[in-house]
């Protein structure tokens, strides 16, 4: 039995179907029975791995990254130190164990993790507890002052709308009943106004996808950033323009049929860069940049020597896997994009080109 299977039919039968967006707030974020409220889903027991989670230099290097553009930017005496989705808080503190030598950047930052799942929010406070986080349920809810945000593999589990172009109209994907199960179907052609600029490059049956949440934290990130100053940078996999269904599933770390088990596998879209970027005006944003070249740029290299020189045999292996997996085109590597934000006139983070 699946209870959020049988009270989202419940609902489609009564009102009929639900947009794509609706349907993955109900799976993810459900009070009851949504994915992120009710497990950890991370690691060999759940259903994916994050870049934290395979290696520390990771997080290492973003935490630098980081500390050395809050340098760049006067060395603030106050800011806010921040994370959108931050796990199982594994990033976090392996950027402030890398920033512990960095003078005063410690004594001036106050970190605050933006987190809906209450079941990361205790082990982030275990993980967390030497630094005395603060949790937010939005960007919104974030102290003023200058911002330096970490936000990796957030926006991508933001909830999408997804629509095929048919002439001039656009037909959105939305999720109704078909011999009782849970099923994608479409809606009748009709003008998007907030599409009409992808007829210019796209044709009849292409996909693409928003994502008005996500564009939503980007507006709000941007105006705080060119108002107060700081640095963001967002790392996720996606593409500079949305194209195609990107829509997916994964359950035991594997691809599964998203609507077969809702609330019982992670849903996540690939994240259109160029969306987040216009949204985040006035604050200026760097080119967007694979992850493999961006982690080599910062010295993931010296920094994977450094490490193996105290490893041998499986862990020296495992050391060398994650290396590659980080940064490798055919891996993570190209299939991730970072792109940072930050003030009008300012140089941006390291690592990264304007």
């Amino acid at each position: 039995m699946n209870a959020l299977a049988d009270s989202l039919k419940r609902q489609i039968a009564t009102t009929g179907p639900l947009s794509l967006a609706e349907y993955m707030t109900a799976c993810l974020l459900h009070p009851e029975h949504g994915y992120y409220t009710t497990r950890d889903p991370l690691g060999a027991k759940g259903d994916f791995t994050t870049a934290p989670e395979i290696s520390q230099m990771f997080g290492e290097l973003l935490g630098l990254c980081l500390a050395q553009s809050w340098l760049d930017h006067g060395a603030p005496e106050r800011f806010v130190l921040a994370e959108l989705g931050p796990g199982r808080g594994t990033l976090m503190a392996d950027a402030l164990r890398a920033t512990r030598a960095v003078p005063g950047f410690h004594a001036a930052a106050e970190l605050y993790l933006v987190e809906a799942s209450p079941s990361l929010r205790v082990l982030q406070a275990e993980r967390l507890a030497e630094h005395a986080p603060a949790w937010c349920g939005s960007v919104d809810d974030l102290p003023d002052g200058p911002l330096f945000l970490i936000a990796n593999e957030f926006f991508d589990a933001l909830p999408i709308r997804q629509f095929s172009r048919e002439g001039t109209g656009w037909r959105e994907c939305v999720v109704g009943l078909s011999g009782g199960k849970l099923a994608r179907g479409l809606t009748d052609a009709v003008p998007q106004d907030g599409l009409e600029h992808r007829l210019e490059d796209t044709a009849d049956g292409d996909v693409i996808e928003t994502c008005a949440p996500a564009q939503r934290v980007a507006e709000s990130v941007g105006a705080r950033i060119a108002a107060q100053g700081g640095t963001a940078l967002l790392i996720d996999y996606g593409d500079w323009r949305s194209r195609g269904d990107t829509f997916q599933a994964l359950e035991n770390h594997a691809p599964s049929d998203p609507f077969a088990n809702p609330g019982q596998a992670d849903l996540t879209a690939h994240v259109d860069f160029e969306a987040i970027a216009k949204a985040a005006a006035p604050a200026s944003h760097s080119a967007m940049t694979h992850q493999g070249v961006f982690l080599e740029r910062l010295g993931i290299t010296p920094r994977a020597q450094a490490l193996a020189q105290k490893l041998e045999g499986d862990a020296l292996q495992s050391h060398i896997a994650a290396h590659r997996r980080l940064t490798h085109p055919s891996e993570m590597g190209s299939l991730f994009k970072v792109l940072a934000l930050y003030p009008q006139g300012a140089a941006p983070p390291p690592g990264l080109d304007p």
